[in-house]
């Protein structure tokens, strides 16, 4: 069975095999990176594909998803929905954005297949949703605050990350590639 790192806010958490244990569990979501058939989800769930980068598909709980020998990332949803919270920031939202197109939208989530390009930062925006990142390539992002703050982060093709809503900032590849399926959690 394969073996790797991963990483959730920059923090080593864990090296599992895949479809063993899953790589982010917190009270929105379960997430397994997998490149085996899981058991039927206890959840309703979108699972992104890394063997057809750029796509995801929504299944419901009981579904059986994962094909032996395609690396899959499935994130199942927990019945924890949050109030929503204004956006006061003046500055839009995270999406929808140039160079982000809508794969598909439900009452549980809004999934995002999103490209950066070197040089281009993000307009500065407010996140009012908590947000899933799997990254399907390898790179470097550069986050800036609103107050002028930056934090500079690595990122591997396959890494999954989970970035809290209520932030306001803008993004700008600064090394590699940057391609990544953002899940919008409702």
């Amino acid at each position: 069975m394969y073996k790797a790192a991963f990483f959730v806010f920059g923090l080593s958490v864990a090296v599992i095999s895949y479809g063993a244990e899953p790589v982010l569990d917190n009270e929105r979501v379960t997430v397994w990176d997998t490149t085996m058939p899981l058991p039927p989800a206890q959840h309703d769930f979108v699972a992104v594909s890394l063997s057809h980068v750029g796509s995801a598909i929504f299944g419901h709980k009981g579904d059986v998803v994962g094909k032996a020998g395609l690396r899959t990332v499935v994130i199942e949803f927990k019945d924890h929905p949050l109030a929503l919270i204004a956006n006061t920031s003046g500055y839009p939202l995270a999406f929808p954005r140039a160079n982000a197109k809508k794969l598909l939208e439900n009452d549980r989530v809004v999934v995002w297949d999103n490209v950066w390009h070197a040089g281009k930062p993000t307009p500065m925006h407010f996140h009012d949703k908590d947000a899933l990142v799997v990254y399907e390539a390898t790179g470097t992002l550069q986050s800036t605050s609103a107050d002028g703050k930056q934090v500079v982060g690595d990122y591997q093709f396959g890494q999954v990350r989970f970035s809290p809503r209520d932030h306001t900032h803008s993004e700008l590849l600064v090394g590699g590639h940057g391609h990544a399926v953002v899940l919008e959690l409702k």
